[in-house]
């Protein structure tokens, strides 16, 4: 079948007929004299018109100040060709034409790639040559396969009952340290609840465990608290960092992504259901593509959707493609494999052994990738949904296309108007045909005709405004019979993005409905219907620029793991139309025989539970990062959580039950102060600070409010108006205080173009990149939000509400019922002194109202540090 390509084809067929070789173009023989003869005089040694050399193929794929002139393998879509030929202004060579048997010497040049010597590769020898692995590359600790070390001995019993234990200890004794003593059990209590849900302990609970002293209480506390709903929403909460997770796109338009809590409810099932999380590896990268793929698996693929996007169709604005892929691509190293691949976009990792090859043949692994939101549905139930909504858009479209027909000469005429007031050179880059444009004009025209002309209804005729309002009414009328739209899940799929519809921000854009609610299930996304599937090609791009195409790039993974048997592509076994090559990277990942996988996750479950990972760098566990305080527990661990079927809840049974996690924080040594300041070698437990969601969550669990609702779309938490004044673009819903939004924190809307501001004081993690490990900061902000922001003034006053109906009107009972419900302990006698004192002073303050006194105390309760941190 034969295919047209920038008039490459009628030039073979020219030079068949011609009887000219078929032999490539000798670049040394028939280019460079040709370059030299006819333009190096203006692009050569003495000058460089428009700041464009012909010397180099570096220089000569880089492009002037007009852009780039030669794009490898397509002759047609090279500037420089189109100059030759006329078709582009101002033509070449100036004050003549080459013969037309010269420009087929340079188109063919360009068609077989532009390569520069007679046995040059497609692109430059200094970015596609080999990186070269070296022996001291594969010895990098992280590319080494995990080794199970048998545990140290440990003379003292309290450390040898776990083997996490008996590392631990080992590493203390060399620096005769010693270790902090066990927790006391009401801290004990706290930080498991806090760690595993991120509320309190509510007090019936808290007392049935202080009153049980059997040596298996906290194991069966740990149960307990994994079986419960909420142990998912505080570890998913901790994934969706790593995911950059948000409901909004970002950047200007900020475009609210209506179905992305479905992908963030996905994530929290996966933890409540204990996922193996070599499964959740699998479904997240592939899930259209497995085999087995369910409701569940299709959901997951939100994973490469949640991230930052403009919005617009990707077929127009190339560049926003490479954005988002290479977006993809360095999230899922990071988040998976604890690597930094997007450092090798434009060059060779500077650090690692990661070459921009790598970058490049992970990249034609994503390359397929078209956004799609999947039916969760039977495939029936799909097909009678689709059928009903094409009859009625059927008849939709009818009227609208008489509407338009109405409408298009008053268009015409307002955007004639709204041009007008542009610069001369933007009118002339709209005018000018597509075609015709230099890139400077593609980009102008693209970001003009983005731009919606002015009210042109205001210049239609009273008939015609009349004839127009009949006819949407009509529409109206129809539009009451659109079925009920199916649930979709917000995933990618393969396909060919350059067929798929327009993006949300594009005016009139098809799929989209007459209804934002109402979507399109199957845009056309592959071919011609009964054509195979043609996934669109990838290509090398030097120094990342999407311009300068280099040779096609075939799917694989990173060279210096590339021995772990895995095929670059494992289709499904049903006639599903994809490569099956996300696939074969989520099974490269997921292999027990990658020496990365297991390790950075087991490192993060470390870091959630200590507040830091072995290896303090969750995310980069490269020669940037930081090498790891305890190698052989690192290793240790990561065998056995693939022993454990890559179970995520035996691994926090197994650390939370060891001597490590069960040390008090409020020890201190000055030697090992001295010695190890920073804790890393865990001489005692880490105190931590709640994140903002976490806090916001215990404040509504002990004043009673906590509204436990789980799943859904996502609510609004109110906003002041000056906060939401200084967002325009977006949604943000306007809502009051009350049991729809005292919801928990990881059920709220993220918005990307603005903050929660409680969340954000307390570090909310920027949602435009992956997350490997909150920031803490310590500023007056964050005192002052806990002292006076009306939320928690008023979650206050419903503490004190609680406290005074279940202590009823004694003081010290008040007191006593405050600080279980705070902190599930009595207050000691000094506490309950002075918060009595506290309670008197305030009553007099208050005029005598127990309430407002008693509002007064909760306040300064919800603002201690045993209230925010994780003890």
């Amino acid at each position: 079948m034969l295919a047209w390509r920038g008039g490459s084809l009628i030039v073979a067929v020219l030079t068949a007929a011609c009887g000219l070789s078929a032999q490539p173009v000798s670049f040394s023989g028939q280019v460079l004299p040709l370059l030299k003869q006819k333009c190096f005089a203006c692009h050569g040694a003495g000058q460089q018109m428009s700041g464009y050399d012909l010397r180099t193929r570096e220089t000569a794929l880089r492009g002037g100040a007009a852009g780039v002139a030669i794009v490898p393998g397509d002759a047609g879509a090279s500037p420089l060709i189109r100059r030759l030929t006329g078709l582009q202004q101002p033509a070449m060579p100036l004050g003549g034409k080459l013969p037309d048997a010269e420009i087929t010497i340079l188109r063919r040049w360009i068609d077989e790639g532009a390569p520069w010597g007679e046995s040059a590769p497609a692109v430059s020898s200094a970015t596609t040559r080999p990186r070269g692995i070296t022996d001291e590359d594969r010895n990098w600790w992280a590319f080494r396969r995990p080794v199970r070390h048998d545990p140290p001995e440990a003379a003292d019993p309290r450390w040898s009952r776990n083997p996490i234990d008996a590392f631990i200890y080992a590493k203390l004794r060399e620096r005769g340290l010693d270790p902090a003593p066990p927790a006391a059990r009401a801290m004990l209590l706290r930080r498991a609840y806090l760690d595993l849900t991120g509320l309190p302990p509510d007090s019936e609970a808290a007392q049935k465990f202080l009153r049980d002293d059997s040596p298996g209480a906290f194991a069966a506390l740990i149960d307990r608290l994994l079986a419960s709903p909420h142990y998912g929403e505080r570890w998913g909460r901790h994934w969706l960092d790593v995911a950059r997770y948000a409901d909004s796109g970002g950047y200007e338009q900020d475009f609210n992504y209506a179905n992305a809590w479905r992908y963030r409810d996905y994530v929290i099932r996966a933890f409540n259901q204990d996922k193996p999380y070599d499964r959740f590896i699998r479904e997240q990268i592939a899930g259209d593509e497995l085999d087995d793929a369910d409701y569940d698996a299709l959901t997951a693929t939100g994973f490469h959707r949640v991230g930052a996007t403009v919005g617009f169709r990707e077929k127009d604005n190339p560049q926003y493609r490479y954005i988002y892929l290479d977006d993809m691509i360095g999230t899922t190293t990071r988040a998976f494999l604890g690597l930094t691949v997007s450092c090798a976009r434009c060059h060779d990792h500077k650090f690692d052994p990661i070459s921009q090859m790598d970058y490049y043949r992970l990249m034609a692994v994503f390359f397929p990738y078209v956004n799609y939101d999947h039916p969760l549905a039977p495939p029936a139930q799909v097909a009678a949904y689709q059928a009903k909504r094409n009859e009625v858009e059927r008849r939709i479209e009818l009227l609208k296309e008489r509407i338009r027909a109405i409408e298009a000469p008053y268009r015409k005429l307002a955007f004639e108007q709204k041009l007008a007031a542009f610069p001369h050179d933007i009118q002339v880059a709209v005018r000018t045909p597509p075609e015709q444009r230099s890139e400077g004009q593609k980009l102008l025209a693209t970001q003009v005709l983005s731009i919606r002309p002015g009210n042109y209804k205001l210049l239609m005729s009273a008939a015609d405004r009349d004839a127009v309002d009949q006819l949407s009414r009509q529409i109206k009328d129809i539009e009451a019979g659109l079925p009920q739209p199916l649930p979709l899940a917000m995933g990618v799929r393969d396909g060919d993005y350059r067929l798929a519809p327009l993006g949300p921000g594009d005016d009139e854009a098809p799929g989209k409905g007459v209804k934002d609610d109402q979507e399109d299930l199957n845009p056309t996304f592959v071919s011609e219907p009964g054509q195979p599937y043609h996934p669109p090609k990838s290509y090398f791009l030097e120094r990342g620029d999407y311009l300068a195409r280099g040779p096609e790039v075939q799917p694989g993974f990173l060279e210096i793991l590339a021995d772990l048997g895995v095929p670059s592509s494992i289709r499904p076994a049903d006639s599903r139309v994809t490569t099956g090559r996300r696939r074969a990277l989520a099974e490269w990942i997921a292999s027990k025989d990658n020496p990365l996988t297991a390790r950075v996750m087991v490192n993060r479950i470390w870091q959630h539970h200590f507040g830091r990972g072995i290896v303090a760098t969750s995310s980069n566990f490269g020669r940037l990062g930081r090498l790891p305080s305890h190698p052989e527990l690192l290793d240790w661990l990561a065998t056995e959580f693939m022993r454990s079927g890559w179970s995520v809840k035996y691994m926090h049974r197994l650390i939370m039950t060891s001597e490590t996690y069960r040390m008090a924080s409020d020890y201190s040594s000055e030697r090992a102060q001295r010695l190890d300041p920073e804790d890393t070698l865990h001489w005692r437990y880490p105190l931590r600070r709640l994140e903002g969601e976490a806090i916001r969550d215990a404040i509504l669990a002990v004043s009673g409010n906590l509204n436990r609702e789980a799943g859904g779309p996502p609510y609004f938490p109110p906003v002041p108006e000056r906060v939401r004044q200084s967002v325009a673009k977006g949604i943000w819903r306007v809502t009051d205080e009350g049991p729809a939004v005292w919801r928990r924190g990881v059920y709220s809307y993220f918005k990307r173009g603005m903050k929660y501001p409680m969340f954000e004081v307390f570090d909310q993690p920027d949602p435009n990149v992956t997350c490997e490990a909150r920031s803490v900061s310590t500023v007056p902000t964050q005192a002052l939000t806990l002292l006076n922001n009306d939320f928690v003034l008023q979650q206050a006053r419903a503490f004190a509400a609680r406290v005074l109906g279940e202590a009823g009107p004694e003081q010290e009972a008040q007191v006593r019922r405050a600080w279980l419900l705070a902190f599930s302990r009595e207050p000691s006698t000094g506490e309950l002194r002075d918060n009595i004192a506290f309670l008197d002073r305030q009553m007099k303050v208050q005029g005598g109202s127990a309430l407002e006194a008693l509002t007064d105390l909760c306040d300064v309760i919800l603002n201690l540090n045993e209230f925010v941190y994780i003890p």
